[in-house]
């Protein structure tokens, strides 16, 4: 079922007309992009945590202990026929980084991140916003709404309570233990345990009120192509990247990975001038090319022989407060193979791990003191008709019942400077920073 709705003049203010039902989610262009999609109260919830997944239908849960991408597949098969739109019902979520731990057999003693390592939503509608034609549709495979929403469509919406922090933010490692941290990784590289390591640190405060609004002050200021908003009782995550991870459109398959970042610059001389260092760059092309090489072997695993290319090598995309390095990656499901199986088999991404990819996992587990959980996993719309796009869960915030955090990392690599990393990841968070800092605290 296809109706017409009216086009939004606020995307945002839309999404707020649905956000106080189940498992609110918005896939946000931001503006960048030509469709945003949102949705809300899911039929089926998928939650895992610790190898057990929560299954529940709004009347009964069960608990299995069976491969959760297994789980999800039953719950999306079998494929209905295609669709004109991007989404037109399917599983819309993320998938935690540490669900890559267990996936790549990698132990860990840490302390639990509070998050979900799966969270997802079977949504049988959607509102599908089309800018391009300047048009909105809701999109039904079974005309099960929930209630009066065509009511609360015209409505005004919820209010929201004013997101605030209630303390200070703290962040882990600090310089030195960075330092520590750094230095290791290039003994490992020396060693030749590596060639790469991504290494991140942690920002985390308490807060009250409602994410939301926060993320609302972030799409102002850090507009990205595949942001999103996710709300579900677990948690909240509040996404502005800039990184795709895998689409996969009637068999197709693209990833865009990022290595290689610059921070902007308000006068216009100076930012052309930081863009054309970050691209003429050995140590960053260096480093982009390592990922470009380890994501062609992840897309072979699932694609046919000989259909993995490289579209594009060394791009430089331009976003609020920083230059990205971008390569562009494509190939052709092979029979047999689906938009679950291919993100299995690559997650997490290789962008934010390293080289080779197990071994980096298993040095970041040894040096970065927390669990990532949401940080460096992915966000994933599945449709019914087998099609997929999901980003990177980079730029993002996730917000727990009362407590918020924001991670940011860079790539170690042979040639690698220590303060000029440790200054790259404040690049990659100021933006985020600044939006949490307004909001009550300083860091």
């Amino acid at each position: 079922m296809i109706e017409e709705i009216p086009y939004p003049e606020s995307v945002p203010d839309l999404f707020e007309k649905i956000a106080d039902l189940p498992w609110p989610v918005f896939l946000d262009s931001a503006g960048l992009g030509r469709y945003d999609i949102l949705a809300a109260a899911p039929f089926v919830t998928l939650v895992s945590k610790g190898g057990v997944t929560e299954i529940s239908d709004g009347h009964f849960i069960t608990f299995s202990d069976e491969d959760p991408f297994v789980i999800l597949r039953k719950r999306l098969l079998p494929f209905e026929g295609k669709s004109d739109f991007p989404f037109a019902g399917g599983a819309i979520g993320f998938f935690g980084y540490d669900l890559g731990l267990s996936l790549n057999g990698i132990a860990t003693q840490k302390e639990d991140s509070g998050f979900p390592d799966l969270a997802f939503g079977l949504y049988d509608w959607a509102i599908v916003v089309d800018h391009e034609a300047k048009q909105a549709h809701l999109v039904s495979r079974s005309e099960k709404f929930p209630e009066n929403l065509m009511e609360r469509l015209s409505s005004e919406g919820r209010k929201q309570a004013p997101f605030r922090l209630s303390g200070p933010i703290e962040s882990v490692p600090d310089f030195e233990a960075y330092a520590k941290a750094f230095s290791s990784i290039k003994n490992y590289i020396a060693a030749g345990d590596c060639y790469q390591v991504n290494l991140a640190r942690r920002f985390m405060a308490p807060f009250s009120g409602d994410p939301w609004t926060l993320y609302r002050e972030i799409r102002k200021k850090s507009p990205a192509p595949y942001s999103a908003y996710l709300s579900n009782p677990h948690c909240s995550i509040l996404s502005a990247s800039p990184e795709r991870f895998l689409k996969v459109v009637d068999g197709r398959v693209e990833t865009k990975p990022i290595k290689g970042t610059r921070p902007r610059s308000k006068d216009p001389l100076e930012d052309a001038l930081l863009a054309q260092s970050l691209l003429r760059s050995e140590k960053d092309r260096a480093e982009n090319l390592m990922i470009v090489d380890l994501l062609r072997n992840d897309l072979g695993k699932a694609c046919e022989s000989g259909t993995v290319r490289v579209e594009k090598l060394f791009d430089v995309e331009h976003f609020a407060s920083v230059h990205h390095l971008v390569s562009t990656i494509s190939g052709r499901l092979d029979r047999g193979e689906d938009a679950l199986s291919l993100l299995k088999g690559a997650f997490p991404g290789g962008s934010i791990t390293g080289a080779p990819k197990r071994r980096a996992m298993e040095i970041i587990e040894e040096l970065e003191p927390f669990r990532r959980g949401p940080y460096c996993g992915s966000i994933a719309r599945i449709g019914f008709d087998g099609n997929m796009d999901s980003s990177i869960m980079i730029r993002t915030l996730a917000a727990s019942k009362s407590s918020i955090c924001l991670w940011a990392g860079g790539g170690i690599v042979n040639d690698s400077v220590l303060h000029d990393e440790y200054e790259e990841i404040g690049h990659k968070a100021r933006m985020l920073l600044s939006c949490m800092e307004s909001a009550g605290a300083s860091c």
